[in-house]
């Protein structure tokens, strides 16, 4: 095999692929976090939260990813606010990720049909616990494949953290091409590593809704 592969680009692309994971692990797990929070709030909170909230996503999926991360990473030292540039990359992801999942997660909350409430408050509970042990995890449920989407998504968003310095798989492949001219090998190999992350993230979602699912609840 040439050189060039086995000494140069695979090493650095392991490399990359060590910092993505450390990017979309946590920016996925608290990102769907955030999603179910927000979304529910957005939902059921008080009329002051609700237009917070609103706000809040509309900022998020309305200004693009790239700007949020130069404002965090070069913006916020303007008003004394520093981060690093892993810490700026993952807020921004959190960040922009929670804004969509709570859009998902707000349809199906509104989805599922308001008696429940009724029912469970009937039965004695309080509309926190009905909506933490009843309503959510239905809502969750239907959401799952829009917020598995968002996923993969992240997986892909996790490219722009280089533009913070933060050197990921694709800040190495651009370092590598950049000193060897070799664009076009670099960037088909680092198309392959994205295709593998988005591929083993799909089979683990799918794994997901299928230990989750219940039979005749949305299912054929």
């Amino acid at each position: 095999m040439d050189p060039f592969y086995t000494n140069e680009l695979i090493p650095a692309l392991n490399r990359g692929l060590v910092m993505s994971t450390m990017l979309i692990i946590p920016s996925a797990f608290f990102g769907l976090l955030g999603g179910i929070l927000v979304g529910t709030f957005r939902v059921f909170g008080p009329k002051p939260i609700q237009r917070l909230f609103n706000a809040y996503t509309a900022i998020f999926r309305g200004v693009p990813l790239m700007v949020q991360l130069f404002i965090l990473y070069y913006g916020l030292p303007n008003i004394g606010i520093y981060f690093e540039a892993y810490t700026a990359a993952v807020i921004g992801f959190i960040l922009c990720s929670s804004a969509y999942n709570s859009e998902y997660i707000r349809g199906a909350l509104l989805a599922i049909k308001s008696g429940q409430l009724q029912a469970a408050s009937a039965l004695g509970m309080s509309k926190t616990q009905a909506l933490v042990w009843i309503i959510i995890p239905q809502a969750f449920r239907r959401a799952l494949p829009g917020c598995g989407n968002e996923m993969i998504y992240l997986i892909k968003y996790s490219s722009l953290a280089y533009i913070v310095s933060c050197i990921e798989l694709t800040g190495e492949a651009r370092a590598i091409a950049a000193q060897s001219f070799r664009f076009t090998e670099a960037f088909t190999v680092v198309a392959c590593y994205y295709l593998l992350l988005v591929s083993i993230a799909t089979y683990l979602l799918k794994k997901v809704e299928k230990r989750l699912a219940i039979p005749g609840f949305g299912t054929k």
